[in-house]
């Protein structure tokens, strides 16, 4: 029995023996996985970085030696900018590239208790930045409380005040984009003078406007947006009187959401929401004529022409889907529309190609000039507010939709600046503009009551 006994307790023994020497084997292998601590009497040393480019919000890995294994105790900068860390292991570090890093230089600080430096090292060679499409708040104050949002200022154009229904954007063309007028749906339409640096009120006395246009001349058109059959709807104001004077273009025409002037021939284009048509009014003749019937009535169509006047984009937004219609230059009208992109009366959020993209209520958009398609029969992109995506989305001429900005941090709606994807966030964004002049986006973001910005990063 004794035997036994003793045989037992030298069995369990060892199984203890065994477990130890597991648990410090285990505790070994967590130790090497975070790497040694900082030695300070050893040098920081940085053999290697990768990517060797990138910009705002990409991943960035450092190699070398004695980084430590504490997050708290060790800094990099990247052209002179606090980069975030995520992880450190002593001979490798990831961490996010900051905005605005951009001469490139990279640096890894070992830091005390107080957080002051004791040891550094700089990277032998720099980091190539590339700056990055961002959104910011450009005009505008944002109020939580929305009923506040018709505080409209005019003045200065940092006086605040909202930006409520901010719908339609549309340049002077005589104003070498100095002078951005919009509509905002309601009694006035107003104007940013961004070379006197102030916002003013063109006062129509119309209860909803929600498209406006220019004639080749300079003449500004708005049409009235109405519910009569009784009533005209298109009115040009004279340049020469200072916008102060005004004639009708037109018969009776009621729900005239869109419009539009052929960049070339300088016709005039309407559409109506009831009967789901567009027509076509000549400064010549005098005369309006019906161009085609719209294959959904009871829709807002929005008019974009294309630069070139050989086509325009029909932005239908209960319909959830953009159609296109050609220009027959011999009988200088447009022709019937068809699907370039989305599907009519089925919405959704997707990328893709020609019915496979799904949009959820189109508004504005405007064509941009890509230099990757120098030489080819068509060289620009759309760009166009997607409204209930919360999001601006671009067109490309073979008909693929991407996403260009918005939605950011796996978000949908928002208010937040940044990076355009990674971070920024808009809500209901309407209107959309291009400013060649300083490479800038416009927009009107609906339900935030603000025009936001979308420029690339500036030194």
């Amino acid at each position: 029995m004794k035997k036994k006994t003793k045989s037992n307790v030298w069995h369990i023994h060892w199984m203890l023996l065994a477990f130890v020497a597991l648990c410090f084997t285990g505790c070994k292998d967590d130790n090497e996985d975070q790497g040694e601590a900082f030695d300070p009497n050893k040098p920081i040393v940085i053999s290697d970085f990768s990517p060797k480019k990138g910009g705002v919000g990409n991943n960035l890995i450092l190699y070398g030696d004695n980084f430590g294994n504490d997050i708290s105790r060790v800094k990099v900068t990247i052209g002179g900018k606090d980069a975030r860390i995520i992880t450190v292991k002593n001979q490798s570090m990831y961490c996010i590239i900051p905005p605005k890093a951009y001469n490139g230089d990279i640096q890894v600080s070992a830091l005390d208790d107080n957080g002051q430096v004791i040891s550094s090292a700089e990277a032998e060679s720099t980091f190539e930045y590339e700056k990055k499409w961002m959104v910011s708040t450009a005009f505008g104050t944002h109020y939580e409380n929305s009923n506040e949002f018709f505080d409209m200022k005019d003045g200065p154009l940092d006086a605040g005040g909202g930006f409520g229904n901010v719908f339609w954007f549309s340049w002077d063309p005589l104003s070498d984009y100095n002078k951005l007028y919009f509509t905002n749906d309601g009694k006035t339409t107003r104007y940013l003078d961004l070379e006197k640096n102030e916002i003013g009120t063109f006062s129509h006395g119309f209860d909803r406007v929600t498209a406006m246009t220019w004639t080749l001349d300079g003449d500004l058109i708005l049409s009235h947006n109405h519910s009569s059959d009784t009533r005209t709807a298109n009115y040009l104001y004279t340049r020469e009187s200072n916008y102060s004077t005004r004639e009708t273009l037109g018969g009776y025409a009621r729900g005239v959401n869109g419009n539009m002037i052929h960049p070339i021939n300088g016709e005039f284009y309407y559409s109506r929401y009831r009967a789901g048509d567009m027509w076509k009014y000549d400064f010549e003749t005098g005369e309006s004529s019906l161009c085609f019937q719209n294959p959904y009535s009871g829709v807002a169509i929005y008019l974009v022409p294309h630069p070139s006047g050989n086509y325009a984009y029909m932005l239908e937004q209960e319909y959830y889907f953009i159609m296109r219609t050609d220009y027959d230059w011999i009988s200088r009208t447009f022709t019937t529309p068809y699907a370039i992109c989305g599907t009519g009366n089925s919405w959704g959020y997707s990328d893709g190609i020609g019915t496979h993209a799904q949009l959820n209520r189109p508004i504005q958009g405007v064509f941009v000039k890509n230099p990757d398609y120098a030489g080819q029969d068509d060289e620009y992109d759309f760009y166009f507010c997607d409204k209930n995506n919360h999001c601006i989305r671009i067109l490309t001429p073979t008909g693929r939709v991407t996403t260009f900005a918005g939605r950011g941090n796996n978000g949908t709606s928002g208010l937040f600046d940044g990076e355009v994807r990674t971070e920024a966030r808009f809500n209901e964004p309407r209107a959309l503009t291009y400013d060649p002049k300083r490479n800038c986006f416009y927009v009107g973001d609906g339900l935030n009551k603000i025009i936001r910005k979308i420029a690339k990063e500036t030194e």
